[in-house]
């Protein structure tokens, strides 16, 4: 048994997966096991994974696709480690994040995972550090200071400071969450780490820039968006919180939520669902809320580039 378990979940990115492989193998420590799950891949990641012949890579292959954290579960229940990490298939680990990552969770017993910042790298895979600093501002890493996280929930839910991928959980307190929830596409790592801090579990955070985090030029198209806010507005839906303050931010981001969906639907022509979501988010922003309602009796044709006309106004 290894003492790290690295996941790395994959699908159709044969061309950057041998990077994301090579990171593990670069690492300075060299206890480990690789688990590369494949969630039905078309391309020519099988033939890539058959290269490998170290006995610490386990390949898990669905023949179709299962889904996100489905796929990721898979790697999960396969692991052996006292300790673990996913990250995807596009980013990739410093040579030193198994090594300082790992050495905090031995030394500290009632620590139960450690996140890291991490660096924004572009499409030639070089370090952007003005795209890295604005990042790391962004999700409040450069106020958070070494050591236990006293303000867990705040952390992770308002300032969604830690990042699954820059992320070493030990395997036992992961197991006892269940993981990732089966059957969702997206927010699954946000829902993890609130149903940690909500069982009270202890982080620490380590400010360094251990990890690599790949940005794709920015996805607007509505078939994607949708799926994404219906997913983001069942997870904030899952959760109650005690504090007001708390509660305050997720009825917000709720509103804001409900807002954005009900403007894409009405875009794609579900105009009563659509509807109804605009009015119950208005509160995020009126006029946004009634420009979509008097888009919404526009002709369904016509509706997209007036959208579109919206978008460009707005810019």
């Amino acid at each position: 048994m290894s003492k790290i378990s690295v996941c790395i979940p994959t699908f159709n990115r044969a061309s950057l997966l041998p990077l994301a492989i090579d990171s593990v193998f670069e690492q300075t420590h060299s206890d480990w096991e690789l688990l590369v799950c494949d969630d039905g891949s078309v391309d020519a990641t099988p033939e890539l994974m058959s290269c490998y012949q170290d006995s610490r890579i386990h390949y898990i292959r669905h023949p179709q696709n299962v889904g996100k954290s489905n796929n990721m579960r898979s790697g999960f229940e396969a692991a052996t480690g006292e300790y673990f990490i996913k990250f995807d298939d596009d980013d990739r680990l410093t040579p030193d994040y198994l090594l300082k990552t790992s050495q905090i969770l031995d030394k500290n017993l009632q620590i139960d995972f450690v996140g890291t910042d991490h660096w924004v790298i572009n499409s030639d895979n070089l370090r952007d550090q003005e795209a890295t600093q604005i990042n790391s501002q962004k999700w409040g890493r450069t106020n958070l200071a070494e050591g236990r996280v006293d303000n867990l929930l705040e952390v992770v839910f308002v300032k969604q400071s830690f990042q699954i991928g820059a992320t070493l959980f030990r395997r036992s307190v992961l197991q006892e969450l269940g993981f990732m929830r089966p059957n969702i596409q997206n927010c699954e790592d946000n829902d993890l780490l609130v149903r940690l801090a909500l069982a009270g579990k202890q982080a620490y955070y380590l400010p360094e820039r251990l990890m690599e985090y790949r940005f794709h030029p920015q996805q607007q198209g509505i078939d994607r968006a949708i799926p994404y806010l219906k997913d983001k507005l069942n997870y904030l839906k899952s959760f109650q919180f005690e504090s007001e303050n708390l509660e305050t931010v997720r009825r917000s981001r709720i509103a804001e939520t409900q807002l954005l969906l009900g403007l894409r639907l009405i875009e794609k022509g579900e105009t009563e669902t659509g509807r109804d979501l605009v009015l119950a988010g208005k509160s995020n922003s009126s006029l946004k809320a009634y420009s979509g309602m008097l888009l919404s009796f526009i002709p369904t044709i016509a509706r997209k580039q007036a959208f579109e006309l919206l978008r460009k106004a707005r810019t």
